[in-house]
């Protein structure tokens, strides 16, 4: 997924000027864990490079970075620039990046990092419709060249549909009600912008904080989810790392939701992963006085077994 991953969106935490690239979550924690003594490392969430650049300068030997946001990838290329050839990076969604290795005559690499999530980029960017903070259109895809547009899903889906999504992605407990809501809208013409969504939200739900966090953040962190089909990219590339990740070679997966971790935390169990702590890795106190979006960050770092089919 991209990028500088972020807590779900509140108007109550500081975000950078849109031209501000977002900051990498733990990447010291990252380069330690990979250990990047030469060999080839996968990004396959590429984002601004934060990580990769980190993983280069650390002493991988080449670090080949996938992303599905075409203005990410822009941003990256131009920051790999200074290693040349040692960084390579392709559009893809990294459930493909099994066939980007084919492409490239890959067959194994020697570490594999994922950090899920939305990035402080796309939330800043008013027309891709992930924030409320300014209206946009009704978007909300990581790849704006291709799929499912918010509105398109929200008009797919029937009432029953759209609740469960509301409920199991964004743990919202009023799921029923704010699918009620958002549909009576959509039904009357008022349903269109990110600003239009919020609103129906919070005539659901009242307009009252929990702890900080605006009232429509877990609507349109479910609805983000299911555009981008993020949990079934997740799954994807759990299924498939273990056939890619040489033995000995190194998994390391960043994840920002309860959903994504615990199918972390469920593959790593297999027997061809060696967890390299028993809890998940957090962000230290230090880097959280820079970057509070790290707060909810989850860092699982496994070894590819050896001898293990």
């Amino acid at each position: 997924m991209n990028v500088v991953n972020v807590v779900p969106m509140s108007h109550s935490m500081p975000y950078p000027p849109a031209d501000e690239p977002h900051v990498s979550v733990m990447a010291r924690e990252v380069v330690r864990l990979l250990q990047p003594s030469g060999g080839v490392f996968l990004d396959v969430t590429l984002g601004a490079a934060g990580h990769s650049v980190a993983l280069l300068e650390a002493g991988a030997a080449s670090v080949i970075g996938l992303d599905r946001d075409p203005r990410a990838l822009e941003l990256a290329r131009a920051r790999l620039e200074p290693f040349g050839e040692r960084a390579l990076t392709r559009h893809s969604s990294f459930s493909k990046f099994g066939e980007v290795l084919e492409l490239l005559g890959i067959d194994k690499v020697d570490g594999i990092l994922a950090d899920l999530g939305v990035s402080s980029m796309q939330l800043n960017e008013a027309h891709r419709g992930m924030s409320f903070r300014a209206e946009g259109p009704l978007d909300m895809r990581m790849d704006t060249t291709r799929g499912e547009t918010a509105i398109e899903l929200i008009t797919r889906l029937d009432d029953d549909e759209l609740t469960e999504t509301i409920g199991r992605l964004g743990e919202e407990r009023r799921a029923r009600r704010v699918a009620r809501c958002i549909r009576q809208e959509l039904e009357a013409g008022k349903l269109a912008t990110t600003l239009d969504l919020r609103r129906a939200v919070v005539r659901a739900v009242g307009p009252a904080r929990i702890n900080g966090v605006d009232p429509a953040t877990k609507t349109f962190q479910a609805l983000r989810m299911a555009v981008n089909r993020e949990l079934f990219e997740l799954e994807a590339l759990l299924n498939l790392a273990a056939e890619r990740i040489r033995p000995g070679g190194r998994f390391a997966v960043l994840s920002f939701h309860s959903l994504e971790d615990r199918m972390v935390k469920r593959a790593m169990q297999n027997p061809v992963w060696e967890p390299l702590s028993r809890k998940p890795l957090v962000a230290e106190e230090d880097e959280l006085a820079e970057n509070p979006r790290a707060r909810s960050a989850k860092l699982r770092v496994a070894r590819r077994a050896e001898g293990v089919p």
